[in-house]
């Protein structure tokens, strides 16, 4: 029974993994990302050129991503394709990008790595993952100035 349900979680994880480079290819665009300021219940906030909120992982550090696999199919990285572009109120000094394991281009700000949440379920606004404690560490909003929102 026990091989069983390890045969079974193996399975799960490793489908996780690719619903992961699904999700991480889905959120490269052919352009260059987009970054701006939004408006939501937590006040001005970053998103992304859909209007999909940013995070940021406590768990990053040095400017490097902590985050793959099934966590990238939770928490999918803004990647670009390009250099990114700012608008509305973003700060085109804090924007950059770094290179992910994967060879893909992920879009950092402040030097924090940026990620949409899947919990957001692409609406424009919603911050579900605001303050979550998942995959090793806690997931903020980003505010404008590149630092964690710490509202919800």
């Amino acid at each position: 029974m026990r091989r069983l349900i390890s045969l079974l979680a193996t399975v799960a994880l490793s489908a996780m993994a690719l619903a992961g480079l699904t999700a991480v290819a889905s959120s490269a665009t052919a352009a260059s990302a987009k970054v701006k300021t939004g408006t939501s219940s937590l006040g001005t906030i970053l998103v992304d050129g859909r209007s999909h909120t940013l995070y940021l992982f406590e768990k990053d550090r040095n400017g490097k991503s902590s985050c793959s696999g099934g966590c990238a199919a939770e928490w999918p990285p803004l990647l670009t394709k390009g250099k990114p572009a700012v608008a509305v109120g973003a700060k085109a000094a804090l924007l950059g990008t770094i290179k992910r394991s994967d060879g893909s281009t992920q879009v950092t700000y402040n030097k924090h790595p940026l990620y949409t949440f899947s919990g957001d379920n692409g609406k424009r606004g919603s911050h579900e993952g605001e303050g979550l404690n998942d995959f090793g560490g806690r997931w903020y909003v980003v505010a404008a100035k590149g630092t964690a929102k710490r509202g919800g």
